[in-house]
């Protein structure tokens, strides 16, 4: 075996060790030495694979302590691996989808916890928005718009999320990958405000989807 698959097979049994030991964020680590003798392998294969999952964040290295468990920051692992340039249109395709699921998911949380404050600030985002030819979109108003939703859920990680898939849509509109629209029956944000001041949890996720769907059933069409 090459160390290169010495080393990914020690990475596995390393993630087994914590899924299957009694650990949590702060235990202490089995030292390489330790590690070695246990699975059988040289320290530098032990150390190549300690360093994948410190690079995790899976495991930290404190000062007279040796190794630790860490509590993994998952959403900056995500946002290291996802570069729009290198993704395919498939890909790209399902990260809208996904923003489809996250956003409609959420409406329930954005129509319990809006507060009339927050419909002043929404109501704001929507003057700003700049007639634009029968456009019905512009991805800065976007953002701004569904960053506020986001916000309104009280959910960080939600809100991360957001953060985290916003390089991938906004190299899709900058590429034009998704096509303008004349049509007049989309929902529009001041659709979306008139839900959330007027409707129920129901027609506030409804227009969510219809408003969401305009924009995925215009991704890369020919």
């Amino acid at each position: 075996m090459n160390k290169k698959s010495l080393v990914e097979q020690t990475e596995k049994k390393l993630l087994a060790y914590l899924n299957e030991a009694d650990t949590k964020a702060g235990s202490p680590f089995p030292t390489e030495k330790e590690l070695g003798e246990e699975l059988g392998v040289s320290r530098t294969v032990v150390r190549e694979a300690l360093n994948r999952l410190k690079a995790m964040g899976i495991i930290d290295s404190r000062t007279n302590r040796g190794s630790v468990v860490a509590s993994p920051d998952i959403l900056h692992l995500m946002e290291k691996a996802i570069v729009p340039q290198i993704l395919d249109q498939e890909t790209l395709k399902e990260i809208f989808e996904l923003r489809l699921v996250l956003e409609v998911g959420m409406s329930d949380l954005v129509f319990m916890r809006t507060t009339r404050t927050d419909l002043v600030e929404l109501h704001k985002i929507v003057e700003e928005e700049s007639e634009k030819n029968g456009s019905i979109f512009d991805v800065d108003h976007e953002v701004a718009f569904h960053g506020k939703l986001y916000e309104l859920t009280g959910n960080s990680t939600l809100s991360r999320l957001q953060s985290l898939l916003l390089p991938s849509f906004q190299y899709v509109y900058d590429n034009h990958l998704i096509q303008h629209s004349e049509d007049t029956a989309f929902m529009s944000h001041k659709d979306l405000i008139h839900e959330l001041e007027n409707g129920t949890a129901e027609s506030f996720r409804n227009g969510m989807r219809k408003h969401l769907e305009n924009h995925y059933s215009r991704l890369f069409a020919s």
